[in-house]
């Protein structure tokens, strides 16, 4: 064995410490003050939420789901009852349950048969909802009375509602609709008892926009849009005049987040997504610049903040706006050992036709170019990366890999032109930045050419098997995790959750009526013959998005003509792998996978 090898494997960090459960993550502060809350592993290495008081104490569990694992939760008002949402096995038809500080009383406070909940607003006694229980299509509004347990049905959909919300009175006063030609409307009424009218409306090009809030009046609407500008700013309507002012807006990227003051509804920080997020526009202060607002008690006095860097997990601290102090609460994961982690750099790329493309690459210090690479392709694709901690990008740093990221076209961030050059590009321009970012790497020297692999999950896993397929000989081996391979099938099997935005997809993949010739040679199903490199495909078999027949099939086509093909099925997982133990044995398959065609580091 080389010393070279020898030096390498001692640097190796176990990917248990990578994926496993983190020791404190989602701190929350409650609305008294007196506790502060987290998700941690209990004694059998499940993700439950702890608790203990905030001048220091014991922690004790409170909550104790047996499987998959507490990701979501929130503190009633009472701050005695700890509320939080689950599924059954990665289906997604999540149901609310309340839980006591002492563990005991917990309920099911949805207990109905294939509905999903969602979480839409909260006040003292009460807590709005969103089910589709009369329609599993639609999404309604339902009314929660916290102390009986008490459902009723408070805002019916009249069929087009998406997007709802209420003012600080607990009254749901805005909506935006879809209509069928993709065109969205913001909707608004005086009172509940008032007949809807729309006060904005924008076209299917435009950048997603967001209800945010009602001005603490009640009398404007707070919203991002990018009617009239290519970035999506920050807009102020006055609901009686429907003057229009602009409050806050970057020229190059889009508003990611406003932050309201709890007490008394103000805006405090507004934040744009550049390489991170960053504050542009803060309105209240102090706003300390040391991380990102998690959460706050009642009286906006204590704020709990995550600290990111690309490198390091987060750490979580506990400031005090009236003294000014900070105190760590705690890293999520203190077990990783602090060294060998990848710095990561911001890059930009231009693609064949001239449009810039932002990104980063990580590589480990010890990592001697040219060098194997991973180019780790996100989901969405209206979404995108972004420069903050990511296990996978320094686990596969770790290994001896340089990980690059594009934020190709079509992903969210940077206006509406960078998105929309995306339309009807899944698996043609898409692909072609990915290709022209790979021979970019190769060109400036971080690459070995014959030593790039292509990974992503979702839609990067459908991008990951359109790049063996339409440009067979580009990337030595692929990984594609939950991805469409087929989209004729893909599209017709849209979850019914998800079919009033169908005029989104139409516009900008394709109708499988329409455009049936167009998404055929598009979906990699139709091409396996011309796949040559190695692929490694993973399912979560209940997965609602990507259903495990777009997997299958893929898999049974490659079989059927001898093709190289690894499959990895996981039967209590679906879209997103929440079960540590899965992540550790899937990143497992990954890694021996990698090792054997890209030539990085593996550990047993």
């Amino acid at each position: 064995m080389s010393a070279l090898f020898l030096l390498a494997a001692a640097t190796l960090i176990p990917r248990e410490l990578f994926f496993s459960n983190p020791q404190y993550a989602s701190p929350k502060i409650s609305p008294d003050a007196q506790y502060i809350s987290w998700l941690a592993p209990d004694g059998r290495g499940v993700r439950n939420v702890w608790v203990r008081p905030r001048q220091g104490g014991e922690p004790r569990l409170v909550t104790r789901d047996p499987n998959r694992g507490i990701t979501n939760y929130l503190w009633r008002p009472d701050s005695r009852h700890i509320l939080y949402f689950q599924d059954q096995n990665g289906n997604e038809d999540f149901h609310l349950f309340e839980t006591g500080l002492d563990g005991s009383g917990t309920r099911d406070l949805t207990p109905l048969p294939g509905i999903r909940a969602e979480f839409l607003a909260l006040g003292q006694t009460e807590m709005l909802l969103l089910m589709n229980q009369r329609e599993g299509r639609h999404f309604e509004v339902y009314r929660l009375d916290l102390s009986t347990g008490g459902l009723k049905l408070d805002t019916p959909n009249p069929g087009n509602f998406v997007f709802w919300l209420a003012d600080r009175n607990l009254q749901v006063r805005a909506a935006i609709a879809y209509l069928p030609d993709g065109t969205q409307q913001v909707q608004v009424r005086d009172t509940t008892r008032s007949p809807w009218r729309v006060i904005e409306t924008w076209g299917p090009h435009e950048v997603l926009g967001r209800l945010i809030a009602f001005r603490p009046d009640g009398q404007a609407l707070w919203l991002l849009s990018s009617v009239g500008a290519n970035t999506s700013q920050l807009v102020e309507i006055d609901l009686t005049s429907s003057f229009r002012k602009i409050l806050a807006s970057d020229s190059q990227y889009d508003i990611s987040d406003v932050l309201l003051s709890p007490t008394t509804g103000q805006i405090q920080s507004i934040a744009t997504l550049r390489g991170s997020p960053k504050s542009v526009s803060p309105k209240s202060g102090p706003v300390p610049d040391i991380g990102v607002i998690l959460s706050r008690d009642a009286t906006d006095r204590y704020w709990i903040f995550a600290k990111y860097s690309p490198s390091r997990p987060p750490q979580y601290l506990l400031y005090d706006r009236t003294t000014r102090q900070k105190t760590t609460l705690s890293d999520s994961h203190p077990d990783l050992p602090n060294r060998g982690q990848a710095p990561i750099r911001e890059v930009a790329i231009r693609a064949r036709d001239g449009l810039v493309l932002h990104g980063y690459m990580a590589r480990a210090k010890r990592t001697q170019l040219p060098a194997p690479t991973v180019l780790l392709v996100h989901g969405g694709p209206w979404v995108r990366d972004t420069l903050t901690y990511s296990p996978t990008v320094q686990f596969l740093a770790n290994r001896g890999y340089v990980v690059l990221q594009v934020n190709y076209r079509g992903s969210s961030g940077y206006g509406k032109q960078f998105l929309n050059a995306g339309n009807r590009e899944w698996g043609g321009k898409m692909l072609d930045d990915l290709v022209d970012a790979k021979r970019w790497a190769v060109r400036q020297g971080y690459a070995k050419p014959d030593k790039v692999g292509i990974m992503g999950a979702s839609f990067g896993g459908y991008l990951t098997l359109a790049g063996l397929a339409f440009t067979p000989t580009e990337f030595a081996c692929g990984v594609d995790m939950v991805g469409q391979s087929n989209l004729l099938t893909f599209l017709r099997t849209i979850p019914s959750f998800a079919t009033s935005v169908r005029a989104l997809y139409d516009l900008r993949v394709g109708n499988p009526d329409r455009d049936e010739a167009m998404l055929r040679a598009r979906s990699p199903y139709y091409h396996v013959d011309r796949i040559v490199r190695p692929l490694l495909i993973i399912q979560g078999a209940n997965d609602p998005r990507v259903p495990r027949t777009e997997s299958d099939q893929m898999v049974e086509a490659l079989r059927a003509r001898n093709k190289p093909v690894e499959y990895m099925l996981l039967p209590d997982e679906g879209h997103n792998f929440s079960i540590p133990a899965n992540q550790i044995r899937v990143m497992g398959a990954i890694e021996k996978f990698l090792a054997k065609h890209l030539g990085g580091h593996a550990l047993d």
